[in-house]
């Protein structure tokens, strides 16, 4: 990370959804730059120089009656970085089976276990998408299958297809801190078959027989093309980041490309689809 001083927002927030997702849209376009979702709302950062008083003026979900939103900043030293995330990150476990933790969480008695340093990376296995793609991946046989993890935030997906012995396996994301972060989190369980990779959907160029892509519903309906043209023949592709109302419109779109509906998870109003080729 680089040596910047960062101002850290931490917004609580109800009823959470969709008030959060349109928070973090709202403070993207306004500069803030990372977001850890929490079970009281968001913490939102930016780095000190990009920061002006009048930061929020243009967050108009913050003029909202629909939703309370209440927040409190403070300067962040480079040195409170470790503070910051052990302070907002717990560990979870997945029907029984997943734990997703830090390094400076105890090991928990699971089949599976996945160490992630989540720093400013989306994807510790918190956010619904993100649990129920670990639900996905439990589910399904990825032994000896070639997988495509895009959007890859802390490549904890990856990572789990990877004991779930999937090779090889590309783990994708346009955002420099999450390409460092996944490189980090690589290394850290010991994984010898995930090519981490920045960039956006433009970079990919193999073939997978399983896509996993937890984005949000604009780029996975910008993508989808993409995405079939790198699926093999019986491929499963799998999709969230979006709500229940948005189903039809991404069945809609997977379907233009013969592909089939097969499973729906949902949680939290928050959904994940499995198509097939």
């Amino acid at each position: 990370m680089s040596n910047s001083i960062y101002i850290g927002y931490y917004f609580k927030v109800q009823p959470l959804q969709p008030a959060v997702e349109i928070l973090i849209a709202e403070l993207g376009y306004a500069g803030f730059e990372s977001f850890v979702e929490n079970e009281d709302g968001v913490t939102a950062y930016i780095q000190k120089e990009e920061w002006h008083k009048s930061i929020l003026d243009d967050i108009q979900i913050l003029n909202s009656n629909e939703f309370e939103i209440t927040y409190t900043f403070e300067e962040i030293e480079q040195t409170n970085w470790n503070k910051e995330w052990e302070k907002n990150f717990n560990p979870i476990i997945v029907d029984n089976v997943c734990a997703v933790r830090a390094p400076f969480h105890e090991k928990f008695d699971t089949q599976f276990d996945i160490v992630i340093e989540p720093k400013m990376s989306f994807g510790t296995g918190h956010h619904e998408t993100t649990h129920m793609m670990i639900q996905h991946i439990l589910k399904n046989d990825f032994e000896g299958k070639s997988v495509l993890d895009m959007g890859c935030g802390t490549g904890v997906l990856a990572i789990l297809t990877e004991i779930k012995g999937a090779k090889p396996i590309d783990a994708v994301d346009y955002d420099n801190w999450c390409y460092l972060n996944s490189l980090e989190n690589v290394e850290r369980n010991n994984c010898k078959h995930i090519t981490v990779i920045e960039g956006d959907a433009s970079v990919l160029k193999n073939k997978y027989d399983i896509i996993i892509a937890n984005i949000n519903r604009n780029i996975l309906m910008q993508d989808m093309a993409t995405y079939v043209s790198c699926l093999n023949k019986n491929g499963m592709l799998f999709l969230s980041g979006f709500y229940n109302d948005d189903i039809p419109l991404i069945q809609k779109a997977c379907e233009k490309h013969l592909l089939k509906f097969e499973e729906k998870l949902e949680r939290n109003n928050w959904v994940s689809l499995k198509f097939l080729n």
